[in-house]
């Protein structure tokens, strides 16, 4: 019984480290995971402001209604100084697709912006796209920050389709 002194103690000194390790990935899958919903409602905000929206040319990389739409997003005001809301997130990383569905291929397809039947472009005559998929085709980068680990870089890359309702 005398030398059995000390055993909690060199338990708690092994197995706290451990502990430790354990909490802070636990934090850092759930700020990982925010960043993945604050992404997802930011694109989905975008979409559904873009899905409203009427006289919107998709057709072009200079529509002001696009530009205001992405600002919105980024910032979450319609003010153009506001701060971002996630940092190193910029307009040029956000894709704007406009999409028809197909019924002789029963298949979605990306509209081509051509002024005919068959194109989305509006301002051409052509019929209005179906759904509206807004993107980050190359990511947005997160690093886990977990101690004694080598963290790669995680890409998020969120995907939102909404039908589109305006004209």
């Amino acid at each position: 019984m005398k030398y059995e002194r000390g055993g909690a103690l060199l338990e708690t000194a092994l197995f706290t480290p451990f502990l430790i390790l354990l909490l802070v990935g636990m934090t850092e899958l759930g700020r990982i995971t925010y960043t993945h919903y604050t992404l997802q409602k930011m694109m989905y905000t975008l979409a559904r402001f873009l899905g409203t929206q009427q006289g919107v040319n998709f057709c072009s990389a200079d529509d002001a209604t696009i530009a205001a739409a992405k600002n919105y997003a980024l910032t979450g005001s319609l003010e153009t100084g506001a701060p971002p809301i996630l940092t190193n997130l910029t307009a040029d990383m956000i894709q704007v697709r406009i999409e028809r569905y197909n019924p002789q291929t029963a298949e979605l397809a990306e509209c081509e912006c051509a002024a005919s039947l068959i194109g989305c472009d509006t301002g051409g005559g052509a019929r209005a796209p179906d759904f509206i998929v807004v993107s980050l085709p190359d990511g947005y980068s997160v690093t886990p920050a977990i101690p004694y680990l080598n963290s790669q870089v995680i890409a998020l890359r969120p995907v939102v389709r909404v039908p589109y309702g305006g004209t």
